[in-house]
């Protein structure tokens, strides 16, 4: 029996080698949070200063001048000692270690095993709620997007055109390879993707301009930016995979959420009121909230009132 006939055969195996394989993926997005910022703002630097070439080691950062998503090797961020395989096995290593570099014994951020079990346990709830198809696989991609997403926006206020930008064309490929379950993923379907293209272009197109038009019109009262270009990019990739029907739900579940954590924030921390929380962790937890059950929540929802 094949691998994929196993997978098939029992839904728990599946789910659990799923939960493995985001392990792995949530161990790859570690470095992607931490580098991909590094990266961007290599470039930035590099465009707006007139020069010679890189240096051996990029101005301000003391890092090699080669450094992207897979070279130079992880290593200890004080003593520089490279990460071995054995020590790179998500979550088991960092237990194994009690949290501290094999070399100096300086203590390990907990943050990276906490991403690790995050992406796994999200990319077990993705393959039990969608089961073994092409729709698990696509949401799966949306899932660990996300996960990039917004913990790079918590760590610098950015959301990467580099992440957002093929997420939108990724959604509006899925919903064009894939055959639509209905107008929206409403009307009897539970499963939030693929929806048609006309609904995935027009999330898409909406869920852009929504934003931007907020931003454009508390700009205009307040003199101040409320939220930055790569929240309209995030919406709009939303809008691109789960369609126009879920813009509305995600932005209210995002807003929602949003508020109770600044409140708690000024209230516990003592925040002052100016100071700026990122958004793009609450759209990416709401749209992913509409991934797994969008349509059942919009349809309970409008069940209250009668329509069908």
């Amino acid at each position: 029996m094949s691998l994929l006939d196993a997978l098939a055969a029992s839904p728990v195996f599946f789910v659990c080698t799923t939960f493995v394989v985001g392990l792995a993926v949530g161990s790859f997005l570690n470095v992607v949070i931490y580098r991909l910022p590094v990266m961007l703002e290599r470039e930035w630097r590099a465009q707006t200063t007139a020069g010679p070439a890189e240096p051996a080691h990029a101005p301000g950062d003391g890092l090699p001048a080669r450094f992207n998503l897979m070279v130079p090797r992880s290593a200890c961020p004080k003593c520089r000692t490279q990460i071995t395989a054995l020590q790179n096995i998500p979550v088991l290593s960092w237990l194994w270690l009690r949290g501290r570099c094999a070399g100096c014994g300086t203590r390990i951020c907990a943050r990276y095993p906490l991403v690790e079990l995050l992406t796994g346990a999200m990319s077990a709830v993705v393959a039990w709620r969608f089961g073994l198809r092409w729709e698990a696989g696509a949401a799966l991609m949306l899932t660990w997007f996300l996960v990039a997403l917004a913990f790079i926006d918590v760590d610098t206020q950015l959301l990467p055109d580099r992440l957002t930008l093929p997420l939108v064309w990724l959604g509006l490929l899925v919903n064009l390879a894939l055959p639509p379950l209905g107008d929206g993923g409403l009307h009897g379907n539970t499963l939030s993707l693929p929806v048609s293209l006309t609904s995935s272009v027009i999330g898409a197109t909406a869920g852009y301009l929504s934003l931007w038009s907020v931003f454009q019109i508390f700009r205009l009262l307040t003199g101040k930016e409320g939220m930055g270009y790569g929240d309209f990019k995030l919406l709009a990739a939303l809008g691109a995979w789960l369609g126009w029907r879920m813009l509305l739900p995600v932005i209210l579940v995002a807003a929602a959420t949003g508020a109770v954590v600044g409140i708690a924030m000024l209230t516990i921390r003592g925040r002052g009121r100016g100071s700026p929380i990122a958004f793009g962790p609450f759209l990416a937890a709401a749209g992913w909230i509409m991934l797994l059950c969008g349509p059942s929540l919009v349809e309970a929802y409008l069940g209250l009132y009668g329509i069908h």
